[in-house]
């Protein structure tokens, strides 16, 4: 019998290396990003054509490499990094693996030109699918131009699987701020397709934060310092009232490499115990620096996961610094023994002028003087409130269901003549009277189920209805909002949104749909947008019951706002019209019934 095993050929050996490490453009910019910060570079370019698919190209200012290691580097396992195992436990550098260039190379048209500092010539190097084409010297400038053309050209297949356009340039955004916000000392930016998505200049990191986050995370950020024998932490948390019902941005860096761990954020998460509303999440931006010994980051491909040897402690120690931060700036309350808090004055009004305390006198009071409209007989006045008439408060235009004759969806049971009984309890409830008993209907979750079929029949059918704005809204967005709007376009069209591209970051509204009510137009797009970037996959895969939901949620009803009785009755009709009117998009209920029999049994 012959021999069966046999050594695999360098090409095939780096294709299989390029699936773990490679799996899309943006796997490919963060390695080349990570290199030029290892280089030393203090500016970085990134230049991206068809979503990095056609062109992705990095230039950088960094030492550079002589002819022999220009070469060198496209082996596999070659490192500047590791020189021994024990290397491995010291590792500070954001690369070491040594399989970077040689997996792009493998499937990939490469072009590099490369020059030292203290040399007059460079080096060019040309590689397809790992087969080099030529090598020689050029003049160019100091440091390295890494260009990657038609990422996967001699595998269809992994080229097949890459997602459209925008999803892909999403990806190439997150990767770029993960980088910018880990290095705020070097200077980056981001062209897509001629356009400028990012000019970042060198500074510290609240200045990076909103370069790339905008303006008004200036004002959302809270200070984070905290230093043990263990690790230390620096960053920034976000404020409970900035919170956000998905996901907002969270970033956790240790060593100056983003890692994903879920253990870090329940630290995290447990520090904003009881200041943050039900199913909201705080953003932030956690800088962890700690012996390298101490922590094993070579247990994933894209070294995103790493293992402390002491997690516990960590989380510990996390959690308490983000806790601490919060009551120090008094976002929330901290007990400290060891100092005199009399004097305190609120983070927000350090910096307010002082203004002496003024007293108010009613000169018409007189204390012998008895007011007996609101007196109850004893032993009565704390079983009555004295409640003040209100008057009726319409709702919004954005609020009114249309009218419509419709069929009750239990047509033998509901009372529909005019004389039918409604009332709204605590602006919350509405109370309405059926042959069998009574019902109860949250207003919120039943204008929310409206709501939603009704957008959801949009989307399926037919384009919504669009309010022109009589003086159109200019909103800005970041990068990555701007790239989700994007892909989303053909989407906010079928719902009624006219949305116009300004520039790479703005975008203008036009019109509106009519549920819209005026200033929300932000507030929705970003609800939408939060809601795609942090849960892609359920999204994709329902996209326009995704879409629906949110817009039903953010646009339906409050609870505390007061109906008339002709919107009462709209709003019922219209939701036993509805598929499912018992219960919200979420599968929370919106009625609940008392039969005759049940009221009788309270009574006994």
């Amino acid at each position: 019998m012959s021999d069966i095993i046999q050594l695999l050929p360098d090409s095939v050996a780096n294709q299989i290396a390029a699936g773990e490490v490679i799996q899309r453009p943006a796997s490919a910019l963060k390695e080349l990003l990570e290199n030029a910060v290892d280089a030393g570079a203090t500016s970085i370019q990134v230049i991206i054509k068809d979503s990095g698919k056609s062109l992705l190209q990095v230039i950088d200012n960094g030492c550079g490499m002589s002819m022999t290691d220009a070469r060198l580097s496209f082996e596999r396992h070659a490192t500047s990094k590791i020189r021994s195992a024990d290397d491995l436990f010291a590792i500070r550098t954001m690369g070491f693996r040594g399989e970077a260039l040689a997996s792009i190379a493998a499937i990939a048209q490469v072009e590099m030109k490369t020059r030292k500092h203290d040399e007059e010539t460079g080096t060019l190097i040309e590689i397809e699918g790992a087969r080099f084409v030529r090598q020689e010297t050029v003049s160019c400038a100091a440091g390295t131009s890494f260009s990657i053309k038609n990422l996967f050209f001699n595998v269809p297949a992994r080229r097949n699987f890459l997602k459209s356009n925008s999803v892909e340039a999403r990806h190439i955004i997150d990767e770029f701020e993960r980088v910018a916000l880990a290095r705020p000392s070097i200077a980056m930016s981001l062209h897509q397709n001629g356009l400028e998505v990012f000019k970042l200049q060198a500074g510290n990191l609240r200045q990076r934060l909103v370069a790339v986050f905008g303006a008004s995370y200036n004002e959302r950020l809270v200070p984070v310092e905290e230093s043990t024998s263990l690790l230390n932490i620096t960053g920034f948390v976000g404020k409970p009232e900035f919170a956000r019902k998905t996901r907002g941005e969270q970033f956790f860096f240790v060593n100056q490499r983003f890692v994903k761990d879920a253990y870090l954020h329940h630290a995290v998460s447990g520090a904003f115990e009881e200041l943050l509303p039900r199913e909201s999440y705080a953003s932030y931006f956690l800088f962890l620096d700690i012996d390298p010994g101490r922590i094993d980051i070579n247990i994933h491909p894209t070294k995103t996961e790493i293992k402390f040897d002491d997690d516990r402690s960590v989380y510990a120690i996390v959690r308490a610094a983000v806790k601490r931060s919060l009551g120090q700036f008094s976002v929330a309350p901290v007990l400290d023994f060891e100092r005199e808090s009399n004097f305190d004055l609120p983070y927000s009004m350090r910096n307010a002028p002082v203004q002496a305390p003024t007293i108010d006198i009613d000169t018409n009071y007189n204390p012998f003087r008895r007011d007996t409209s609101t007196q109850r007989p004893d032993g009565w006045q704390n079983l009555y409130e004295v409640v003040k008439p209100q008057p009726e408060q319409p709702l919004s235009p954005s609020s009114f269901l249309p009218e419509q004759t419709v069929l009750s969806a239990f047509p033998e049971d509901t009372a529909t003549q005019d004389d039918q009984l409604l009332v709204q309890i605590h602006l919350r409830y509405i109370l309405t009277q059926v042959k069998s008993g009574i019902l109860l209907i949250d207003q919120h979750a039943a204008h929310e189920r409206i709501l939603y079929e009704r957008y959801l029949d949009t989307l399926e059918k037919k384009p919504g209805a669009v309010q022109q704005k009589l003086f159109p809204l200019t909103l800005e967005f970041n990068a990555g909002d701007a790239a989700a709007i994007r892909e989303l376009g053909d989407d906010f069209k079928m719902l009624g949104f006219e949305l116009s591209e300004f520039s790479a970051q703005t975008f203008v509204v036009q019109g509106t749909p009519p549920e819209l009510g005026e200033g929300q137009e932000k507030e929705i797009i970003e609800s939408i947008l939060e809601e795609y970037k942090y849960n892609k996959d359920e999204f994709r895969d329902h996209r326009h019951e995704s879409f629906a939901k949110v817009l039903a949620k953010r646009t339906a009803l409050k609870a505390g706002q007061r109906l008339s009785r002709q919107e009462m009755k709209h709003l019922v009709d219209e939701l036993f019209f509805c598929r499912k009117p018992s219960s919200s998009p979420d599968g929370k209920p919106v009625l609940v019934s008392l039969s005759l029999e049940e009221l009788a049994v309270k009574f006994k």
